[in-house]
C-alpha cells in the first residue's frame, strides 16, 4: 500500500469515529513519542526525528479531524501546534533569529485538518479564539523561554489538570518570571506583554491573572492590588533541546 492510499484510509477511518475520538486516537502515538524523547521540557530532536510514533502522528494531522466540543478543539490544536513546531525544527527551520521567526511562524504552511495553515495563524485564528489564556503556557515554539514541553500529549479527560499545572509551573519558574517582594517589581516573561489582552480579559489585568497562580501569598496580594512595577525579561529564542542531526528529516 502506498503512502497516498494509507492517508486516504486513515482519513476515512477517522471520519467514522465520533467527534473528538479521532483526535484522541491519533494523539496516542504523539503521547508515546513525547514520553520517550522529552525530559523536563528538553526535546531530544535527533531521537524524535526517527521515532515511528512521531512520524505517524505528524502524517495523521493532514487528514480531516471531526471536532466537537471546545475541549476537543483545544486538545487537537495544541497537540498539533507542538508537533508542527518540532517538525519545523527537524526540517531546518528555527525561531532563533528575526528572519528565522518569520519563516518558522508565518512562511511555512503545514497540512492540518484537511487544509493548510502556518503556526502563526493556527495560534491566532484557531487556538486563541477558544478563549483560554492558559494555552500560552501550553503551546511550545521550540525555544528556551517558551513553556516547557510536557512529556505527554494533551487529552480531553486530563486537559484541565494539565493546563492548571502548566500555568502554575510557568508563572512560578524563576527562569521565566521573578517577583521582588521588597521592591514590588515583577520581572515577567514577554508572553504577558504579547498576550496582555487575553490575560486581562480573563482576570482584569495581567497582575490580577498572575495573582491566581503565584505561590507566595504576599506577592499574590500585591499583584491583586496591581501594586507591582513590571520589567520584561528578554526572550531566549535558542533551541529547547538537543539540535537535530543534519539531514535528519
Amino acid at each position: 500500500m502506498n503512502s497516498s492510499t494509507s492517508r486516504i484510509g486513515l482519513a476515512l477511518c477517522l471520519l467514522c469515529l465520533p467527534p473528538g475520538a479521532a483526535a484522541q486516537s491519533v494523539a496516542q502515538s504523539f503521547d508515546r513519542a513525547l514520553h520517550r524523547h522529552v525530559k523536563d521540557g528538553a526535546v531530544d530532536y535527533p531521537a524524535i526525528a526517527g521515532d515511528a510514533d512521531f512520524r505517524a502522528y505528524f502524517a495523521s494531522l493532514a487528514a480531516p479531524a471531526p471536532l466537537g466540543s471546545r475541549t476537543d478543539k483545544l486538545v487537537y490544536y495544541m497537540n498539533a501546534y507542538n508537533a508542527l513546531a518540532i517538525q519545523g525544527i527537524l526540517e531546518g527551520l528555527s525561531p532563533s533569529s528575526f528572519f528565522g521567526r518569520v519563516r518558522f511562524f508565518k512562511l511555512k504552511d503545514w497540512r492540518l485538518d484537511g487544509g493548510e495553515i502556518n503556526l502563526y495563524d493556527l495560534e491566532r485564528d484557531l487556538i486563541i479564539p477558544l478563549g483560554e489564556p492558559r494555552i500560552h503556557f501550553s503551546i511550545v515554539c521550540a525555544s528556551k523561554s517558551c513553556p516547557k514541553l510536557r512529556s505527554e500529549a494533551y487529552t480531553a479527560g486530563g486537559l484541565e489538570a494539565q493546563m492548571q499545572e502548566n500555568a502554575r509551573a510557568f508563572i512560578n519558574d524563576p527562569t521565566r518570571n521573578r517577583f521582588e517582594r521588597e521592591r514590588q517589581v515583577a520581572h515577567l516573561s514577554e508572553i504577558f506583554k504579547w498576550y496582555e489582552e487575553d490575560f486581562s480579559k480573563a482576570a482584569g489585568s495581567v497582575q490580577k491573572y498572575l495573582a491566581k497562580y503565584v505561590k507566595d501569598p504576599e506577592v499574590a496580594r500585591g499583584l491583586s492590588a496591581e501594586g507591582y512595577a513590571i520589567e520584561w525579561i528578554d526572550y531566549d529564542w535558542s533551541l529547547n533541546g538537543i539540535p537535530p542531526d543534519s539531514g535528519s528529516n
